[in-house]
């Protein structure tokens, strides 16, 4: 027969090693998600010095934000995950409550960050198709008129065929 002692110490350890291997996998991914933000700023500001001494018009800033956008929300994301992993680990209901709490507000941002992003995204298209509707519009007034642009065109040139 086993002593109880020694069984009711090999659960213990367990949990205490568990418990340890968990906060080391808190601690990595954690790190993961301020390097993923940290990069991501990094690229950001990079591109937005690139862009900024291209273009400077307001539109040409949209991709900068866009690529911060994705950044943070792949950080948040690790985030979040390293909140879950410290809840099963975490000893007390107040800790429990404090990491839910901490969650719903990575878990709002980005949220409102991936709505953000879509909405950006659908600006940019609308504006692509805008502009290709203005050069459509344009072809279309030229080929009515009775000159044409094509320099293949002998008409132009004053030549008739």
């Amino acid at each position: 027969m086993r002593d109880r002692g020694s069984a009711g110490g090999k659960p213990a350890a367990v949990e205490e090693l568990l418990q340890h291997v968990v906060n080391v996998l808190v601690v990595i991914v954690e790190a993961c998600g301020a390097a993923v933000i940290i990069i991501g700023a990094v690229w950001a500001f990079l591109l937005f010095v690139w862009v900024g001494l291209r273009d400077r018009s307001t539109r040409a800033f949209v991709p900068v934000r866009l690529t911060l956008g994705r950044f943070l929300a792949l950080g948040l994301e690790f985030q979040l995950a390293a909140d879950v992993l410290k809840t099963a680990v975490a000893p007390s209901w107040e800790e429990i409550g404090q990491l839910a709490a901490i969650a719903a507000i990575r878990t709002a941002l980005n949220y409102f960050l991936g709505k953000e992003i879509a909405e950006e995204k659908r600006q940019i298209a609308e504006d692509e198709d805008e502009d290709d509707d203005e050069d459509d519009d344009g072809d279309d007034d030229e080929g009515d008129d009775d000159s044409s642009t094509d320099p293949t065109d002998h008409r132009r040139a004053g030549r008739t065929v």
